[in-house]
């Protein structure tokens, strides 16, 4: 009988056949900070079984800081957008400036976070579905919030959770040396201070280099160098532009014979 209807083209698949459409990967660029930034929101486990409290961040991908963040007891557009324009004011966002990449969440995709950014002359960007890889910036902040030695199994209210996060964002922002920003931390580099602290690093470097070379094996020791250019999904192909010169906050120090 199927070799009947195949003759015929008469065998086919009966069922209805989700398609999904095909997501472009997200290819984003920060050579600076302000210009893209990462959004995601994590659940954190209440007092009981079954009751979560939501903890929003924005998440600045050259500099890591954390430039704004919130805990609720609901994921909601208009807290959402609280939260937005609350980071962008205080940051001092103009036109043109910045990108927002988010995950498709609820919040992320509503059709106001689509409007706000027109207004602001910003654009947004979102990762494929189910690849958490096209937010990899947030995912590891939230990795190393929860790896904290003091992060607890549960909250037991809200006033518990926000007053967990403000210290953790303020050790974070303020005192975390990061290590895939050349061991300075985050409001270092997102607030422009960085090649003053290299060049204090690099001057300590020096004074031990030059009362006991024999200590250093390698040679002249050098400060790690901070990366010029941040990528989400960085292209294959060699299409990136040459990095401005003024971002390389790597000192230059003369060096005694």
């Amino acid at each position: 009988m199927y070799r009947v209807l195949a003759v015929e083209h008469q065998v086919r698949e009966r069922r209805h056949q989700l398609r999904h459409p095909a997501y472009t990967k997200p290819e984003l660029l920060a050579t600076g900070p302000n210009q893209l930034w990462s959004w995601d929101i994590s659940t954190l486990r209440g007092p009981t079984v079954g009751t979560y409290f939501y903890l929003s961040v924005i998440l600045d991908v050259f500099s890591r800081y954390g430039v704004g963040w919130m805990v609720a007891q609901r994921e909601s557009a208009d807290l959402a957008r609280i939260l937005i324009e609350t980071s962008c004011q205080g940051q001092g966002i103009s036109a043109q400036q910045l990108t927002l990449h988010a995950d498709r969440g609820g919040p992320m995709i509503a059709k106001w976070v689509e409007q706000l950014l027109d207004d602001l002359g910003g654009t947004k960007s979102h990762s494929r579905p189910h690849l958490s890889n096209d937010n990899p910036y947030s995912e590891a902040q939230f990795k190393t919030l929860k790896y904290r030695p003091d992060f607890p199994d549960r909250f037991g209210s809200l006033v518990e959770v926000r007053g967990w996060a403000q210290a953790f964002f303020h050790w974070y922002n303020q005192q975390h040396y990061h290590s895939g920003l050349a061991l300075l931390t985050p409001a270092t580099v997102h607030y422009g201070q960085a090649r003053e602290i290299q060049t204090q690093r690099q001057q300590v470097f020096q004074a031990a280099y030059e009362a006991h070379p024999e200590r250093f094996v390698r040679g002249r020791p050098r400060v790690q160098k901070l990366p010029t250019a941040v990528w989400i999904n960085k292209p294959d192909h060699d299409c990136c532009t040459k990095p401005d010169p003024t971002l390389n906050t790597t000192p230059e120090l003369s060096q005694s014979p």
